[in-house]
């Protein structure tokens, strides 16, 4: 099924509809990826590689809250060479959608080479993980610190001419502040927000429940905080922004359009009601112009930003 009326452009990406996969659920193989385009996504962010084999954190890695899951799964990945193997697989294949794929490092070095591997290995785009909130030397580290940032997203985008997205943390003062850093960098685009950081503790054993201890938290419960995030980012940067925190529905996707996000990431939704939600939100993203009356997804987006 096409959905003709909510195409976008992301940065040069053509999206056939504004809904796309986020980082970390089922981006793990040309056959987890091809399960979620049929599901109807636009576009697919694959999970978070790097340089070199992680195992990850010790079980258990996620837990579910009465609002939502804390995961942390530690980055696991077989490092990049061993992951792009997959990924050739699928550029011969065709995925027919955006293929953007999620890098992570712990060095400015390690960014810009593990993005040149992505790309090589038929990447149409890479969204930089600077925003893991549970591992050390990476993630958040380097998304809370402007310098490391900008020298970061320089490198990148001087080895590569596709479109460079940005995951920023919402683990800082100002998000805002923080995307204005990454833009004048040069960042193509922006995804906000990565999770919250967050734990649970088994009364029982009166020990935290996650390996870890301490995870990130998605879904509902983000949100609120999610959507802000991306209205006050719409106000300081001129880049595509795909919204991301806590997306279950069409409702959902269209208050982040409003609040300025030209596109709309899922993962949790992903895990409570199956790949079909993707479908499901791009038709009611559909109904809703039609009922208001706008003709384009673009129309829409930043419309709750009027004086």
């Amino acid at each position: 099924m096409k959905y003709h009326d909510v195409t976008v452009n992301l940065a040069g990406l053509q999206l056939a509809n504004p809904t796309v996969l986020a980082s970390g659920i089922l981006g793990y193989s040309k056959e987890t990826l091809e399960n979620i385009v049929k599901g109807g996504a636009g576009a697919v962010v694959t999970k978070s590689v790097g340089q070199k084999p992680r195992e990850g954190y010790p079980n258990p890695t996620v837990v579910q809250a009465s609002c939502g899951l804390i995961n942390a799964m530690g980055l696991p990945n077989p490092g990049i060479d061993e992951y792009v193997k997959e990924f050739r697989r699928t550029e011969a294949a065709g995925l027919n959608v955006p293929l953007i794929f999620s890098v992570y490092g712990f060095s400015m070095e390690e960014y810009t080479a593990v993005v040149k591997k992505a790309v090589a290995a038929g990447a149409d785009a890479v969204e930089l993980n600077v925003s893991c909130p549970h591992v050390k030397d990476t993630g958040s580290e380097i998304g809370q610190c402007p310098e490391t940032l900008a020298k970061v997203v320089k490198d990148v985008k001087a080895s590569v001419s596709r479109p460079v997205f940005v995951k920023l943390s919402p683990n800082v003062t100002s998000i805002a502040d923080v995307a204005e850093v990454a833009v004048e960098a040069g960042a193509d685009g922006l995804t906000v927000m990565n999770t919250v950081k967050a734990m649970a503790i088994d009364v029982e054993t009166a020990m935290p429940i996650l390996g870890h201890r301490v995870g990130g938290l998605s879904g509902p419960a983000i949100k609120p905080a999610a959507l802000r995030c991306v209205y006050d980012v719409y106000e300081r940067v001129k880049v595509p922004i795909m919204g991301c925190g806590g997306i279950m529905d069409w409702r959902d996707a269209v208050e982040f359009l409003l609040a300025g996000a030209s596109a709309v990431q899922m993962g949790t939704a992903v895990s409570f009601k199956g790949p079909n939600v993707f479908r499901s939100v791009a038709l009611g993203i559909e109904r809703y112009l039609r009922n208001k009356h706008f003709e384009k997804v673009e129309e829409i987006v930043g419309l709750s930003h009027r004086k």
